[in-house]
């Protein structure tokens, strides 16, 4: 072989790895319709997966409100739950830069405009809420109501638009704290009956900050909390179509549902009137 052939050869060879590196990242490989499998939808979700957006760390089993929402997406997509296939990822590696093997992901990924600019972002599938988080020894835990709410001592950490939002529902001005655990220290020494922080972290500490944790009830939504939207490697051909779906589930009352029956009822966290 000569060496021009040889140097032919080896820029070629170069070519077609960047070609299928481009491929890979661009939300699979070269499937027509842009999956890592042809066939196969490829969700992607944290392990291990904490209830209530996943029940019982089983994403295939389409029980907690994120798996629910995969599944009822895959579906708008044309895929059967048979086709869905899912995998493991750490948050981190799901939205730096690069390739990906899987065509979806999906773990409370907070919509930033940072983020855009390695990997693409859907339309938002929740909007998160301010919970009620208290213990089973408080007088808050059976206060479900505004009324009833009002009357106790509520924590809040500092910065948070926690305060704004337990001014404006309870009319009532909270103590706050330089930090979540903090007001976690404050709650479990009896200073305050209850903690107010977004619905997302009230699961957090209820389960793994508080030994007789619960979350007791959630705000009325508002619209003002953080979006989770699905994340997709950078320029899939599956962005557009994964917000589709998400459009026709709006609009018909699908995620609502969901949210009702995962982040509500199964875990029985009403919302107080």
């Amino acid at each position: 072989m000569t060496r021009s052939l040889r140097l032919t050869l080896a820029v070629a060879t170069a070519a077609v790895a960047a070609l299928a590196l481009s491929a890979c990242s661009a939300g699979g490989s070269g499937n027509a319709d842009g999956t890592v499998t042809d066939g196969k939808l490829t969700i992607a979700t944290g392990q291990p997966a904490y209830s209530p957006w996943v029940d019982d760390n089983k994403p295939q089993s389409g029980k907690g409100f994120e798996s629910a929402v995969a599944y009822a997406v895959a579906k708008e997509m044309g895929y059967a739950k048979s086709d869905v296939v899912w995998k493991r990822s750490t948050f981190d590696s799901a939205i730096a830069p690069g390739p990906k093997d899987w065509d979806l992901n999906v773990q409370q990924f907070s919509i930033d405009a940072k983020r855009k600019k390695a990997v693409d972002m859907s339309s938002p599938y929740y909007t998160t809420t301010q919970a009620v988080v208290t213990t089973s020894g408080s007088k808050a835990v059976e206060h479900t109501t505004i009324d009833e709410l009002k009357q106790d001592a509520i924590g809040v950490a500092t910065g948070s638009t926690s305060i704004a939002s337990v001014k404006s529902v309870l009319g009532v001005t909270p103590q706050v704290f330089n930090s979540n655990d903090d007001a976690v220290l404050a709650l479990k020494s009896g200073q305050i009956d209850a903690i107010v922080t977004d619905l997302p972290t009230a699961f957090y500490m209820a389960a793994a900050q508080l030994d007789d944790g619960t979350v007791s009830a959630q705000f009325p939504a508002d619209g003002k909390g953080d979006q989770f939207g699905f994340v997709l490697p950078k320029d899939s051909k599956l962005t557009s179509k994964v917000d589709t779906a998400l459009k026709t589930l709006d609009d018909d009352g699908t995620l609502e549902d969901l949210q009702t029956k995962w982040l509500s009822s199964e875990t029985g966290t009403p919302v107080l009137k």
